[in-house]
């Protein structure tokens, strides 16, 4: 197997703790432990934990709590990974063989894609299509169902998306999912964006529409818990005790802290104040960057994302967005993600999720950044 660079990972790994101002990350801003461990019971449990080896699919008592969000599934349902990139890849381990046919929604996080190019996949991108007037993005049916063949193994999406924040609604999961029926491919979908809507509605699941569907997610992106690394694969029970087999090759199983902390964390009332408070971010910064880009509408064009601390934005400058990106960062001390990550030159994704007082400042840089290079 030989892997492509996972280009923006890379960026992102090198620089993310280098720069001033970090507006390369999707999610909210993290939690303090304090934030989360607010019950002495819960504080005095950690404290006297024994760090033992955990179970390694995840405590059944965490594989309950996420199967709880999904209806009609069991802690058989679950795999507990290390973060959803560990989910990720188990899943496009077991699915893909060489000289498969994948098709993949994009733009798209990368890791999924690189996957089924190191597997040896034959990969068929899928774009989102942009409406007319610009302000929305949507899956293409059509075009879809016209690339999917009898070769067709795997269709990959993301829901909510990243880069563009947008949902996918109830109906168009109902027809990729006969889509994929009709020639028995199977479905991954990342849902790690999902709980982070501005309209307080959960983006709908793709879980329970086709039995050949697998949900890859975790408490990174709209939790604000990157830090505790727990992801999680729901499927059927045979498919998840497949993955975890595969599991027993790649990390084990995730951290004892991490799954206590986790337990706590899905508990029906701290998962609400949890989404609570990043709606209260997303509510506010939101505002702040699109005042900021309305501040610069000769030079942006965008869709208002509906989910997730990002905005996918258009620019006007005739410049390649790894250099202006690479610019940015040498000259202001500010990360942001180019749109050739994506695949889509003359783009930009900029992260709104940190505290807001930083965000201006990191977009003020920008705007010096953008009025030099008029110049």
């Amino acid at each position: 197997m030989k892997i492509p660079r996972f280009a923006m990972e890379r960026m992102q790994s090198t620089y993310e703790n280098l720069v001033d101002y970090n507006l390369s990350e999707s999610g909210v801003h993290p939690m303090r432990v304090e934030e989360l461990i607010q019950d002495p019971a819960d504080r005095a449990g950690v404290l006297s934990q024994e760090l033992v080896y955990p179970q390694s699919n995840g405590t059944v008592a965490l594989r309950e709590l996420v199967a709880a969000m999904y209806p009609g599934a069991t802690a058989d349902h679950v795999e507990v990974t290390n973060g959803g990139s560990e989910a990720n890849f188990v899943t496009m381990w077991h699915l893909v063989e060489q000289g498969d046919e994948v098709v993949a929604m994009v733009p798209n996080y990368g890791q999924t894609l690189g996957l089924a190019e190191g597997f040896g996949a034959v990969l068929r991108p899928w774009p989102l299509r942009l409406s007319a007037d610009g302000r929305r993005w949507s899956a293409d049916l059509d075009h879809l169902h016209s690339m999917v063949s009898d070769k067709t193994r795997l269709i990959i999406i993301c829901n909510p998306n990243n880069p563009t924040g947008a949902r996918i609604t109830a109906a168009d999961l109902d027809g990729i999912c006969r889509i994929a029926g009709r020639v028995g491919a199977w479905v991954l979908s990342d849902e790690i964006y999902r709980g982070a809507e501005y309209d307080g509605v959960e983006t709908p699941t793709v879980w329970g529409r086709y039995e050949r569907a697998i949900i890859t997610s975790g408490l990174s992106k709209a939790y604000g818990l990157p830090g505790l690394r727990i992801g999680w694969i729901v499927g059927a029970p045979d498919v998840v005790a497949t993955t975890w087999a595969y599991h027993d090759y790649t990390t084990i199983g995730p951290g004892t802290l991490s799954d206590r902390f986790a337990r706590i964390a899905l508990q029906p009332a701290m998962r609400e104040k949890i989404l609570a408070r990043t709606r209260g971010i997303l509510h506010t910064n939101l505002p702040v960057i699109t005042d900021w880009l309305g501040a610069h509408r000769e030079r942006f064009s965008y869709a208002m994302p509906e989910a997730g601390a990002i905005v996918y934005t258009r620019y006007h400058d005739a410049i390649n967005s790894t250099v202006l990106v690479d610019r940015l960062r040498v000259q202001k001390s500010v990360l942001i993600v180019p749109g050739d990550h994506f695949g889509m030159d003359g783009y930009l994704r900029i992260g709104f999720g940190s505290e807001t007082r930083y965000l201006r400042d990191g977009l003020d840089r920008l705007a010096d950044l953008l009025r030099n290079l008029r110049g």
